[in-house]
C-alpha cells in the first residue's frame, strides 16, 4: 500500500526515515513530482527502475540540497559554478564528472562517469533533502515513458501500489523536468529544453548553447534523451489548426478547442498545465488528440520537446 503523507512536520519525517530505510518515497518539486530513492543503496535505486518499468541503461538525476552537498559528489569547473550560483536552487540540472569514490549506486549513473545532479527550489523538496541527509535518487514519479506527474494524484494513478509513499505538496508551480545541461566538455551543451529557459542560461553565460546530439535509443548519456516519452495513452498530432474527425483538440491562445493550455498565450501558464492537460486527456479517454502550434523560444522550446516526445512512435 502507498501512504499518502501530509506536508507537516510528521509527514516531513516519516518520508525521510522510509527513504533511510531504502524505501521509496514521492515529492514535489517545483517542476515535476520526483520519485526518490537513496541515491547510494543498490537496491533502493533497482526498486526505482523496477517500479517505473524504467530501462537500466537511462540513468538518474541526483538530488541535493545545496551546491556546497553538490560538490562532495562532483568536480565543478568555473562555468559550473556559475551557472550553480545563478540557478540554484532551481530547474537545472547539470551533468559533471563524478569525483572518484562518490559513492553513488553505479545504477543511478548506468556506468557512466558522470553524474546528473540538480537542487530543486521547493521547500518541502528542500526541507526532506535536509531532513534525509542524503543524496536522492530521483527520476519523475511517473510510469516509464507516460505522462509526467504534477500532482500527488497523478503519482498515485500511475504508481499507487509500487512505492511507500506521496509526500503531498500540492501542483508544481513550473510543470516541466528541468532543463538539462552537460558540462563535462569546454562550453555547456543543452541536452534537454525545460523549466529554465535556454536564453537565461545564454545570457549568463554571455554565448550561445550548443545543442547536444541525439542519443541512442539504448545508451543516452544522460536522463530525459529517450525520443518517445511523456505520452499521453491517445496519438498526438503537433501544429494543428483545425482538427480531423474523431480528434479532440488541445489548444494554445484565443481559440476555440475541447481543453487549452493558455487561452492568453501565456508560455508559463501553458507549461504549468501541459502534463495535467495530458492526464485529463486520458482521463476522458481521447484517443486521437490535435495539439495546436506553440511558438518555439522561452518556454515553448521544452513544451515542443515533450509534445514531439509525445507524438514520437511508440514500441
Amino acid at each position: 500500500m502507498t501512504r499518502h503523507l501530509d506536508p507537516d512536520e510528521t509527514g516531513l519525517k516519516r518520508a525521510a526515515e522510509m527513504l533511510r530505510r531504502g524505501g521509496l518515497v514521492s515529492f514535489p518539486t517545483e517542476t515535476v513530482y520526483g520519485l526518490g530513492g537513496d541515491a547510494s543503496d543498490d537496491a533502493a535505486v533497482a526498486r526505482i527502475y523496477q517500479a517505473k518499468g524504467r530501462p537500466s541503461f537511462n540513468p538518474l538525476i541526483v538530488h541535493l540540497p545545496d551546491a556546497e552537498a553538490v560538490e562532495a559528489y562532483c568536480v565543478l569547473d568555473d562555468t559550473a559554478r556559475r551557472l550553480a550560483a545563478a540557478f540554484w536552487p532551481g530547474a537545472l540540472t547539470l551533468v559533471l564528472p563524478i569525483r572518484p569514490y562518490a559513492g553513488i549506486s553505479k545504477l543511478v549513473t548506468a556506468g557512466l562517469d558522470t553524474l546528473a545532479v540538480r537542487v530543486p527550489d521547493h521547500p518541502l523538496a528542500q526541507a526532506l533533502l535536509r531532513e534525509a541527509a542524503l543524496p536522492v535518487a530521483a527520476p519523475s514519479a511517473n510510469p516509464s515513458g507516460r505522462i509526467s506527474p504534477t500532482t500527488a494524484a497523478h503519482v498515485l494513478a500511475g504508481l499507487a501500489g509500487r512505492i511507500d509513499a506521496v509526500l503531498d505538496g500540492g501542483p508544481c508551480g513550473v510543470g516541466l523536468e528541468s532543463t538539462i545541461l552537460d558540462c563535462i566538455g569546454e562550453a555547456p551543451v543543452l541536452l534537454r529544453a525545460g523549466g529554465l529557459p535556454a536564453e537565461a542560461i545564454e545570457a549568463c553565460l554571455g554565448a550561445s548553447l550548443a545543442l547536444g546530439p541525439v542519443a541512442p535509443a539504448t545508451a543516452p548519456t544522460a536522463p530525459g534523451q529517450l525520443v518517445s516519452h511523456y505520452a499521453p495513452r491517445g496519438t498526438v498530432r503537433l501544429d494543428a489548426t483545425e482538427t480531423e474527425p474523431g480528434e479532440t483538440y488541445l489548444g494554445f491562445g484565443p481559440l476555440g478547442a475541447d481543453m487549452n493550455l493558455s487561452r492568453s498565450g501565456d508560455l508559463v501558464e501553458a507549461a504549468a498545465n501541459l502534463f495535467d492537460c495530458l492526464h485529463r486527456l486520458d482521463t476522458m479517454g481521447a484517443e486521437r488528440i490535435a495539439v495546436a502550434p506553440i511558438p518555439d523560444h522561452g518556454l515553448g522550446r521544452a513544451i515542443n520537446d515533450r509534445l514531439r516526445r509525445a507524438a514520437a512512435p511508440r514500441d
